[in-house]
């Protein structure tokens, strides 16, 4: 069974179906594995380390997302300075590594470039199994990186190699990237509401 598993005449009701299984969706999340991810950000933006964050498509959109959110989001109003780069910003460096190299490398050859020991990787692929994202989870493996994978359907090859794999129980490429979208928010914002006062908090907004 997959969603959808039969045909809507009717958007209102696909849209109750959808809502429906999104919340479904982000309650399969493992919230240890949260709490674990967390951590292990917190710690790393604490001693400026850097966080390259990868993905295709819809999950290059997070992945840049992120590395907005996670930046300017957690620096306002706290003491963090987050060091953080998306690997799929720059289409002159991914497509010249794609065309001269292959495209299953863009994000390995700038890890080469820029990563170091005690950064950290993270993933965001809904199949966790895109060679791209595979190699680049490797390669911080290989390098002293910790790797945080955000994975759907069955967690392909980056849940296991991960260090900390968020997976999302689900079977919809919408469902499965809504639910990425909210924990790369729901990570950045619990970061920085950690770092401000209770008075501060109530004054700002999310």
């Amino acid at each position: 069974m997959t969603f959808p598993d039969e045909k809507f005449s009717d958007a209102s009701a696909y849209a109750d179906a959808y809502f429906s299984e999104l919340a479904r969706a982000a309650k399969s999340v493992d919230r240890g594995r949260v709490a674990a991810a967390v951590a292990l950000l917190d710690k790393a933006y604490a001693r400026r380390a850097t966080l390259f964050v990868c993905g295709n498509g819809g999950s290059a959109s997070i992945s840049n997302h992120l590395a907005c959110d996670h930046g300017k989001l957690i620096s306002t109003d706290t003491d963090l300075l987050p060091r953080i780069q998306s690997l799929a910003a720059n289409v002159e460096v991914i497509t010249a590594i794609a065309n001269d190299i292959s495209y299953a490398d863009v994000f390995t050859h700038q890890l080469r470039l820029n990563g170091s020991r005690g950064d950290v990787v993270m993933t965001v692929s809904s199949s966790g199994d895109s060679d791209n994202v595979v190699r680049a989870a490797q390669w911080g493996l290989d390098n002293g990186c910790e790797v945080i994978a955000l994975t759907g359907f069955n967690g392909g090859r980056t849940a296991k190699l991960a260090t900390v794999n968020l997976h999302v129980t689900a079977d919809n490429y919408g469902v499965i990237e809504d639910v990425h979208q909210s924990l790369m928010h729901l990570m950045a914002q619990f970061i920085r509401q950690k770092r401000m006062s209770e008075a501060l908090i109530k004054e700002r907004k999310f």
